[in-house]
């Protein structure tokens, strides 16, 4: 089989503060494909780089008293010694700021220029006369313009949710300097991104690059329209590349990121002896990107344009993934959820949020959650109690007598392990790694039945036995081992620890296909310990009571609204329906509902044929405008809140007989309202 070739990116992290475990969900996911897809023999490079230019960067260096290329290169040197801590491995790690980042995005900028997708067009914006420099929305505040709540941000009101321009604010201040700012005409610069409809349709529907759910979402929110000019530049004073046909002028940060990616590349391939053109501008190199639901937008509408136009290759696939929540809320650092990766180093090992990640990882756009018993639960009942059990119940009998010569008749256990190789290597290709970890935890299931019947600490007092002692230590050791290989791309340090201890290092998928015999065996060392629940609430109180000391001057500091950050804007997208009273809400008949089926409608562009439940023999078919949220699998088995007394309706696809309640605004941002356990179907909503 031809090994393939493979470039793969992170997102950028930006250097205006520190790595947090939120952000860690992305390159834990990136890593583990990338050390699986080494593993079983692909040549694969994985560049990231800091993100470094921007208005918040020249704001940050300025109150520090530094210089914009001294605060980047401290943030780079703490995100590059937080990856490192994860044992997150980049095969070349660059910066935005970098010579090579400069030319590409010039090359990038002729391309478009020369294709006429530029067009220049003045932008009116406040300005701070004191900083002397214009004014993103986040550095304005002032009274809101519809309820007058004093003190609000530049784009929406978080009293009533209102939006505006930073301009119609009543009484605008800058963050700044405090000073009145004043409106004024800058020229800003636009790629004509609409000149591009037609191929983008074309790259969304037809390339297989991007998730369904997500392909669904581009085709219905911005695809079904002219799509609009992107400004991709902003005035002096500003840290970036100034545009060279356009003195004053910066290219704006979300222009020069992407392009980061190619020129980390260069900087690899400049130490590597590589071309750059084998990488970037052709076939027979697969690109794959791995990014956050947050910067969708970015990179499948403007970053396969420009790529398009500048005539380099386009992602073979564009992975994205959804956020993290810590116990079922957004991450906070008033409660302390938003926990450094460095604070999470000093306190547990960082094997366990990796395996902890992998065993919530999917394909599909799903936000995680953390929640410190089922972490605790985890790691000491699969890690501990299952694979590294193994090992430290045969290792120490193992050290005074070695592996057997030959390979013990173990009942098939090797064997059907390693038939499930294919199973597994298929579930981490496909980014399912959840799936690959319970394939895993099923082998380790079956092992350690074996050993408990074994009784090898039993066999270890009669010196009769000391063959059957060996043969079952043999047989253990194997089993671990085997477990190890599968587990090496999410834990690779246990995986170290395997090859110490077998005086075999752990190095290619095949090593689980054929066991060990007729070797020593190292002396055993523990390998992981035990995570106590205390452990995690200890950490996420040393954070809270850091972000308290560190907020105490600001009034909002603590204050119980801070816990949750809630938007006003759903609220202001949507204002409250007309009063109603309680006999026209009975009216309504709200049931629990069981999806017992569900399935796609081919010829439907946002809809899903589900079959319901109300608990006995009653059925409803529903169709629900959920396709681009939920897969069909997802929801089978789901109890959900249907309106059960709805008016049939016959649609083109069949007869609609009810409606399932959800929430958000649409797209995959819709949200099929569940129930706690307990609820049974057939119940009434009250």
């Amino acid at each position: 089989m031809t090994a393939r070739r493979i470039l793969v990116t992170s997102a950028l992290p930006y250097a205006n503060g520190p790595i947090h475990i939120g952000h860690l969900v992305e390159y834990i996911q990136t890593d583990i494909w990338v050390r699986f897809q080494k593993l079983i023999g692909n040549r694969c490079v994985y560049v990231c780089a800091d993100d470094t230019h921007g208005t918040a960067i020249m704001i940050r260096a300025r109150n520090e008293g530094r210089s914009e290329e001294e605060l980047i290169a401290a943030m780079q040197a703490a995100h590059e010694r937080d990856f490192a801590g994860f044992d997150i491995e980049f095969d070349n790690y660059g910066s935005t700021n970098a010579a090579e980042n400069r030319e590409l995005c010039g090359q990038f900028w002729q391309a478009l220029r020369g294709a006429g997708l530029i067009v220049e067009r003045d932008v009116e914006q406040l300005f701070d006369p004191v900083a002397q420099t214009f004014l993103a929305d986040r550095f304005v505040r002032g009274t809101c313009p519809k309820c007058k709540s004093p003190n609000q941000p530049g784009d929406n009101c978080s009293a009533c949710g209102q939006t505006y321009s930073p301009s119609e604010l009543i009484d605008p201040q800058s963050t700044l300097s405090g000073a009145t700012p004043e409106l004024r005409s800058a020229k800003h610069l636009f790629v004509q991104l609409q000149q591009l409809h037609d191929f983008l349709s074309e790259w969304v529907e037809n390339s297989g690059a991007l998730q369904s759910e997500t392909a669904n979402y581009l085709k219905g929110h911005f695809l079904s329209d002219e799509l609009r000019d992107w400004d991709i530049s902003r005035p002096a004073p500003y840290f970036g590349f100034e545009i060279p046909d356009s003195p004053g002028n910066y290219w704006y940060v979300w222009f020069d990121a992407p392009i980061g990616y190619i020129a980390s590349t260069a900087q690899w391939c400049a130490a590597h002896g590589e071309q750059l053109a084998d990488w970037w501008q052709s076939d027979a190199t697969e690109i794959h990107h791995f990014i956050g639901k947050d910067i969708t937008y970015f990179h499948t509408l403007f970053w396969p344009g420009m790529l398009k136009t500048a005539g380099y290759s386009l992602p073979t696939k564009v992975r994205i993934h959804g956020f993290l929540n810590v116990g079922g809320q957004k991450m906070s650092k008033s409660i302390g959820t938003l926990i450094t990766a460095e604070k999470y180093l000093e306190h547990l090992d960082p094997s366990y949020l990796r395996y902890f990640y992998a065993t919530k990882l999917t394909p599909r756009v799903e936000d995680l959650d953390l929640g410190i018993d089922e972490f605790a639960d985890k790691v000491n009942s699969d890690l501990v109690g299952k694979v590294v059990n193994l090992a430290s119940r045969t290792a120490k009998f193992a050290h005074a007598l070695g592996l057997s010569e030959t390979y013990p008749d173990d009942g098939g256990l090797f064997a059907n392990a390693a038939a499930a190789g294919e199973r597994i290597a298929a579930a981490y290709e496909a980014c399912d790694y959840s799936r690959a970890m319970r394939l895993i935890m099923e082998l380790a299931d079956a092992a350690n039945p074996f050993i408990e019947h074994a009784q090898p600490w039993v066999l270890k007092k009669d010196p009769a036995r000391e063959a059957e002692l060996r043969d079952v230590c043999t047989i253990g050791l194997n089993l671990f081992r085997q477990l190890c290989v599968y587990l090496s791309p999410v834990l690779p340090r246990l995986a170290e620890r395997c090859g110490e201890l077998l005086g075999d290092p752990i190095t290619r998928w095949a090593q689980s296909q054929q066991p060990l015999t007729g070797r020593s065996v190292q002396k055993f060392t523990h390998m992981l310990t035990r995570v106590k629940p205390e452990d995690l609430q200890k950490m996420i109180d040393e954070n809270r009571d850091q972000a308290a000391a560190s907020q105490a001057d600001t009034p909002d500091a603590g204050t119980a609204e801070d816990r949750w950050n809630d938007s006003g804007q759903p609220l202001a997208d949507e204002p409250l329906a007309e009063e109603i009273t309680i006999d026209d809400f009975a009216k309504v008949d709200l049931r629990i509902a069981r999806v017992v089926a569900a399935e796609q409608v081919p010829e439907a562009r946002k809809l899903l044929k589900l079959t319901l439940s109300l608990g006995g023999e009653e059925r409803r078919q529903v169709f629900a405008g959920i396709k681009a949220a939920y897969e069909p699998d997802q929801l089978v088995g789901r109890l959900v809140v249907m309106v059960a007394n709805l008016k049939p309706r016959q649609m083109k696809f069949g007869l609609s007989e009810g409606m399932v309640a959800a929430a958000g605004p649409g797209g995959p941002d819709v949200f099929v309202i569940t129930v706690d356990e307990g609820a049974q179907p057939g119940q009434r909503v009250h």
